[in-house]
């Protein structure tokens, strides 16, 4: 018999199947299965050395919740095994994550290049949040990564992309924009919600940091907020922990806890969504009253070939654009049985919304169809459900435009 230790000891020789069961795990002297829920705020020290030490930095352990938990510190450890990061902080949700991500990289003086197809509340951070304190940025087409290029300029700290984007799936070439921003010494944030850490890797591309809304995929069954952001140590220890630490945006253990329970089911959840994703797209994309189906992995996509690179796969979301406009756009959605109207997405059931009159509503118009949120458009997050019951919940409501 050998006597070598099992190498899958080694968590990172694991796969990322078994990490979403196993990562990062730590037991209490009682031997739990489940991972233990620690709700407490502080912690007592056997000495006050200890105490010293501990607030010196000198020695690990826990002294206060805001700073860190035992639950919140497996929620890390296990995203950060999944996304092949060095380190990561959670976040008491997903807009906190993202702008603890760009804040905390940024000064007074310094400039910020976005690609201008954002979600609403992360355009917010970089258009209108940011500046507040002196930190200028620009908006650019993010589908051409020369127009970062062209935007970037000497105290430009920060190149903040979502792709595919929220909510029409355009894709941002991440290595491309990684080597401008590496190339001007800036650092590239990548919200990755929409292709999940499953199906596409940033930090593999050049990424420095990569941020999730962990309320999607991650919990995914629309109980609990949470956000994360991970990255090298040398950033999330010193930059991120910091300003986490001093703005107290901390994920609370109950919800860490729950979305530990959630990357238990987080590979077979997004890989039926998927499925279905796919079949829907499929299903859709020829219907008269549709003129355009958006969906990476679907051969119409005008960025497919990018997509099939970076993308192992097309993910959970699709848009449809209506030919009838918001009014077509409003029936399609009150005419629906399974799929629920919400503005949710990643869920275990499926969610459609329209982005003009809800997550895009606070955008000019004029913004609105300079990046594609035009009055028919729909974003639907596919589900659990059976997909041919979603195609038929569809098919229905398309009659009934």
């Amino acid at each position: 018999m050998s006597k070598d230790k099992n190498p899958l000891l080694d968590p990172k020789r694991r796969s990322a199947a078994t990490q979403m069961v196993h990562g990062g795990g730590k037991r209490s002297p009682f031997n739990e299965t489940s991972e233990a829920l620690f709700l407490n705020s502080g912690y007592s020290y056997p000495s006050s050395q200890h105490a010293e030490d501990l607030f010196l930095n000198k020695i690990a352990g826990h002294n206060y919740s805001r700073f860190a938990n035992p639950t919140v510190d497996m929620f890390q450890e296990r995203m950060a095994l999944i996304e092949g990061a060095e380190a990561a902080r959670g976040f008491a949700s997903g807009m906190a994550a993202v702008t603890n991500a760009v804040m905390s990289q940024v000064r007074a003086g310094d400039h910020i290049v976005a690609a201008q197809a954002l979600f609403g509340g992360c355009r917010y951070v970089v258009e209108d949040y940011a500046p507040r304190f002196g930190v200028e940025s620009t908006l650019v087409d993010g589908r051409d990564p020369e127009n970062f290029a062209r935007a970037m300029r000497p105290n430009t700290k920060v190149v903040f992309i979502e792709t595919p984007t929220n909510p029409t799936l355009e894709l941002v070439d991440i290595q491309a924009v990684a080597d401008i921003a590496h190339a001007h010494g800036a650092k590239l944030i990548v919200d990755n919600v929409f292709s999940t850490a499953l199906y596409q890797k940033p930090l593999e591309l050049g990424a420095d940091l990569v941020t999730y809304s962990a309320t999607k995929h991650i919990d995914g069954q629309g109980r609990v907020l949470g956000g994360i952001v991970l990255g090298s140590k040398a950033i999330i220890e010193a930059d991120v922990h910091t300003f986490l630490r001093q703005t107290g945006a901390t994920l609370s253990a109950f919800n860490a806890w729950v979305l530990l329970k959630g990357l238990e089911t987080y590979a077979l959840r997004i890989r039926q969504m998927t499925d279905s994703a796919e079949k829907i797209a499929e299903a859709l994309a020829s219907h008269p009253k549709v003129n355009r189906v958006i969906y990476p992995h679907h051969k119409s996509h005008p960025q497919y070939d990018l997509a099939k690179r970076q993308m192992s796969r097309g993910s959970t979301l699709l848009a449809l654009d209506l030919k009838g406009g918001q009014e077509a756009a409003f029936t399609l959605s009150d005419s629906l049985a399974v799929v629920l109207i919400s503005n949710n997405l990643g869920d275990a059931k499926s969610l459609i919304t329209h982005p003009r009159t809800t997550t895009h509503a606070r955008l000019t118009e004029e913004v609105r169809l300079e990046t594609g949120v035009t009055p028919g458009l729909l974003r639907l997050s596919v589900g659990l459900e059976d997909a041919d019951d979603l195609i038929a919940d569809l098919m229905y409501a398309l009659d009934q435009v």
